[in-house]
């Protein structure tokens, strides 16, 4: 397609999705700057409506924390149509390329999931996290010695996005790393999981996709000659085809640090607003994992997916027919009254109530989520300590995304 007809492609369904949300179609409201500021809002309109939300855009949608755990564990759901394809985002429309993108395990379904997952998961075992976690806490003092030594810093820019970055790139072995390029390219490919915006987006995300898998193929062709003990080099000498290695490899840089860079930078943002919490932290810093997993019910970085019955299911007593296209809105579930008290209260002290499910559940929960979790938690500390009046400068602004939720920058102040 040329860039003119994808450019009037582009603002069409733009045109059409704004005139969806315009006349009040909720689904579709999550992605119009008016709402997408405020996605809770919109998440508790869909709650207390039917069970199962129609849009108009053909979808349907789930919003409460029963309803969106039991599709994601449910076996008769998969992230593909019953004849393989994978659905388009509803929020924009997909990049047509001469060269259609190998889809990661992610959007897989058993056996192919189930086969590439176990690859890659030995890396994220929860005892081979904490064996990470004294290389965590030297590279956050070193970030946060350089941040703190100005009088304000980027918390995005300066640490909430290199610490991710250097721990996972080290993790699999990738050396010589530009944090500010894998966090541009982390922005572009985790705004694609929208679907393509405008051509500018288009064209950036052809760079870094390129980009980044002429680097993984070096890479793997090195660890091949010369394996060591990176989780490349594992794949490596795997029976993977060159596509499925490369796009594995992708996954996990891109999903290793792009979510994480939000957790942290939600955390500092909610944590500001919440300053007795922060006084706690500080006094009694064993409570940062309760802080952590708080702010991923509360805010979490990955707002929803999607999944697709692969036969008639009745849900909540609504027939969905084969091959729908199911939002699960997993941040909705975190604010869901029915599964939390005060689910608008920001609580780390919360106990007996159901799990949140920023992570996701069922076959595709995170690989990444203990990994995730340990670095938030150094993070969180460090800051903490370094910090002790954690003060924002200027007004920050959310990133215009609606599957992640983060900030563009957050500007704090050191004296």
């Amino acid at each position: 397609m040329d860039q003119a007809a994808l450019a009037t492609r582009l603002a069409f369904y733009r045109a059409v999705t704004w005139g969806l949300a315009v006349s009040g179609d909720r689904l579709t409201r999550l992605t119009a700057p008016p709402w997408r500021a405020d996605p809770y809002r919109t998440y508790a309109d869909l709650r207390s409506g039917p069970a199962v939300y129609r849009s108009r855009a053909g979808m349907a949608v789930v919003s409460t924390h029963e309803l969106c755990h039991q599709v994601l564990r449910d076996r008769r759901f998969g992230v593909r149509t019953t004849d393989g394809t994978l659905p388009e985002p509803f929020t924009a429309t997909p990049l047509p390329t001469d060269h259609p993108a190998t889809p990661t395990f992610l959007e897989r379904d058993p056996p192919d999931h189930s086969r590439l997952r176990a690859l890659a998961r030995p890396a994220f075992g929860p005892g081979r996290i904490e064996g990470y976690r004294a290389s965590v806490v030297k590279t956050t003092t070193r970030l946060l010695d350089a941040a703190t030594a100005k009088p304000r810093f980027d918390l995005i820019a300066d640490f909430a996005a290199p610490l991710p970055i250097a721990v996972i790139s080290d993790l699999m072995g990738i050396p010589d790393v530009d944090a500010a390029r894998f966090t541009h390219y982390g922005r572009v490919l985790g705004g694609a999981l929208d679907g393509v915006r405008t051509l500018r987006h288009a064209r950036a995300l052809r760079t870094a996709t390129s980009s980044l898998r002429e680097m993984f193929t070096a890479l793997i062709d090195r660890r091949r000659e010369t394996p060591g003990e990176d989780v490349i080099s594992t794949l490596a000498t795997a029976d993977l085809s060159a596509d499925d290695l490369i796009a594995t490899c992708e996954l996990l840089l891109i999903a290793g640090f792009e979510t994480t860079t939000n957790l942290i930078a939600n955390a500092a943002w909610t944590l500001a607003r919440h300053p007795d919490v922060w006084e706690r932290m500080r006094e009694e810093p064993e409570i940062t994992p309760a802080v952590v997993e708080e702010v991923l019910r509360y805010e979490p970085p990955v707002q929803m997916t999607q999944r697709v019955p692969h036969e008639d299911v009745d849900l909540a007593g609504h027939r969905l027919r084969k091959d729908t296209f199911v939002v699960v809105l997993m941040a909705s579930a975190g604010r869901d009254p029915a599964a939390f008290t005060s689910p608008e209260t920001f609580d780390p002290d919360r106990t007996d109530e159901k799990d949140h499910l920023a992570f996701s559940s069922g076959i595709h929960y995170c690989l990444g989520a203990p990994l995730a979790r340990m670095e938030a938690d150094v993070a969180l500390r460090a800051l903490a300590t370094r910090l002790p009046n954690l003060k924002i400068t200027g007004k920050p602004k959310w990133r215009p995304t609606t599957v992640i939720r983060g900030l563009r920058n957050l500007r704090l102040q050191t004296l």
